[in-house]
C-alpha cells in the first residue's frame, strides 16, 4: 500500500521523513506530488530514501491550473518525465481530467469548488482515470466542514461504485505527523460505507499505477502489447 504526500525537501516534511513514517506504519511506498514545473527531488535522492528505509519513492506531478487549456500544457510537459501525473480537481477541473487518457489521477476532486457528477465518473471510467478519495479534510477538519466533507465522499462512493469507476485513496498529509496508518484509514472508510478491503484497494492502486507506469516509460516499451526485445522460436 502506498500514501501521496505533499513533501517539502526544504521544510521540515522532507521525502525523507515521510518515507521513515511510512516505513513505521507498514506502508510499502510514498508517491511525492510536487506542484511545481521543476523537480524539487533528483533521482539519486530518491534511489538514496529507498535503500535507506526500505519503502519505494515514486516521483509525482500534482498539476494545479486555472483552466483546462494551461492544464493540457503542463500534462504535455511532464508524461514523458514523471511516473505519475495528477491532476487538481475544481470547478473547472474535474470534468477536464476526467476526460484525459494522459492523466493518472483526478486529484481532490471537490477543491476550489468542485463537485462530481455521474458523468465525470463515467468518463473516468472510460479514460482510466483513477478518483481520488480525499480523506484529508474528514481527519483535519471539525464542526460543520468535517460534516460537509464526509457528506461529499459519501456520495462519490456511491457514484464509484455506481459506475465501478477506479480509484485511489489518501490522507493527504503535508507533513508527516500528518500520516495515518492503513487501519486508521480502513477505519474512517467504514463511516463512509467503504470495506476495510476497499480502503486498502485504493491505498494499493497507487503501487498498480507506479507499476504499470514504470515499464511504460522504460526503454522496453512501445505500446500496450509491443515491447523491444529479442525473441527467438523454438527449434
Amino acid at each position: 500500500m502506498y500514501e501521496a504526500v505533499y513533501a517539502d525537501p526544504d521544510g521540515d516534511s522532507t521525502p525523507a521523513r515521510f518515507a521513515h513514517a511510512a516505513a513505521r506504519y507498514g506502508y510499502d511506498g510514498v508517491v511525492v506530488r510536487e506542484t511545481g514545473d521543476e523537480s524539487t527531488v533528483g533521482t539519486d535522492d530518491y534511489d538514496r530514501i529507498r535503500e535507506r528505509f526500505g519503502v519505494d519513492v515514486v516521483d509525482g506531478i500534482e498539476v494545479v491550473a486555472d483552466s483546462p487549456e494551461s492544464a493540457a500544457g503542463a500534462i504535455g510537459a511532464h508524461r514523458s518525465s514523471r511516473t505519475l501525473v495528477l491532476v487538481r480537481g475544481g470547478e473547472r477541473m474535474n470534468r477536464f481530467a476526467a476526460e484525459q487518457e494522459r492523466v493518472d489521477v483526478l486529484a481532490r476532486p471537490f477543491g476550489d469548488g468542485g463537485d462530481v457528477n455521474h458523468v465525470i465518473v463515467k468518463a473516468a471510467r472510460d479514460n482510466g482515470v483513477r478518483v481520488e478519495f480525499d480523506l484529508g479534510p474528514v481527519l483535519r477538519r471539525d464542526g460543520g466542514p468535517r460534516v460537509k466533507a464526509l457528506r461529499k465522499l459519501r456520495k462519490l462512493r456511491e457514484l464509484v461504485e455506481a459506475y465501478d469507476a477506479p480509484y485511489v485513496v489518501s490522507a493527504t498529509p503535508r507533513s508527516h505527523l500528518q500520516l495515518r496508518a492503513p487501519r486508521e484509514l480502513a477505519a474512517l472508510g467504514e463511516v463512509l460505507g467503504f470495506s476495510a478491503e476497499q480502503i486498502a484497494d485504493g491505498l494499493r492502486e497507487w503501487g498498480r499505477l507506479t507499476e504499470r507506469n514504470r515499464h511504460r516509460l522504460s526503454d522496453s516499451f512501445i505500446a500496450p502489447g509491443v515491447e523491444r526485445g529479442r525473441y527467438e522460436e523454438d527449434a
